[in-house]
């Protein structure tokens, strides 16, 4: 009886998770393969004090995953492209990446994706979209949807966030909040906030290549299953994919010569 009584709120922005809704405090989300694996990153987390994660709460009766939900806004904003914002995001993932440290590395029980060949190092979120950061007073405050976490680098983790913000794209295909913008610059901005190494500076843009074929590999297996997947597809993903590719081919010596 108590159940009917709960106000469903459908939450949008995902491109993969259908039936995400807010009940009071709580999300509730479709359990998948990963969920367990998801919760034990998050319970990892909540043990290691870092508060940009949702907590877990457990299982519902329909049983979907239930979650705290974490008030603020999501999406490109002003304030989420400013150059604070951006570097407020770096610190946050340096955060969230040091707080994995001593979890598992484990590759059985995640969704899986694209990689990098180097030994895993950390959690990755891998899919740092503008929907999937929570901004609250002004600045990245939390992480949400975990479901295609998985171990990998800490510089694939940082290619796969800086797609979206710097953002390493076409401009045909960016936000018109984010059309104009210096990506040499912010490519720079993120990796000075964050404290990538020069090293790793000088493989950026090598390792988002890779990504780059990686994933539209791994896009165009999945959509062939259906789903959410193969909307995306048919969305044009895998256009904008090789667009970014060949963006960053042409491009390639000014965001080299910004970055080291």
């Amino acid at each position: 009886m108590v159940a009917t009584l709960l106000h469903e709120i459908p939450l949008q922005g995902g491109d993969v998770t259908d039936g995400v809704v807010r009940v009071g405090d709580t999300v509730r989300r479709p359990a998948s393969t990963s969920t367990p694996a998801v919760h034990a990153l998050l319970r990892h987390l909540e043990a290691r004090g870092f508060a940009g994660a949702p907590r877990v709460v457990g299982m519902d009766g329909l049983g979907r995953e239930i979650l705290t939900y974490l008030p603020g806004t999501t999406g490109l904003r002003l304030e989420s492209v400013s150059d604070e914002a951006l570097a407020g995001l770096a610190v946050l993932l340096r955060e969230f990446h040091d707080a994995t440290v001593g979890f598992p590395l484990s590759p059985e029980g995640w969704e899986g994706g694209s990689n990098d060949d180097k030994a895993p190092e950390i959690i990755g979120h891998c899919d740092l979209t503008p929907e999937n950061v929570i901004f609250r007073g002004g600045g990245p405050h939390a992480l949400i949807d975990f479901d295609l976490a998985r171990p990998t680098t800490r510089l694939f983790d940082i290619v796969t966030t800086l797609r979206h913000w710097a953002p390493i794209a076409d401009p045909v295909d960016r936000s018109p909040l984010l059309r104009n913008l210096d990506v040499g610059e912010r490519l720079r901005l993120f990796c000075d906030a964050y404290g990538v190494p020069p090293r790793d500076r000088r493989r950026l843009l090598e390792l988002a290549r890779l990504r780059f074929h990686r994933s539209y590999d791994v896009m165009r297996t999945r959509a062939s299953a259906g789903g959410n997947w193969a909307k995306m597809w048919a969305g044009g993903a895998g256009e904008r994919i090789r667009r970014a590719a060949a963006w960053l081919d042409a491009h390639e010596d000014e965001l080299h010569a910004r970055l080291v």
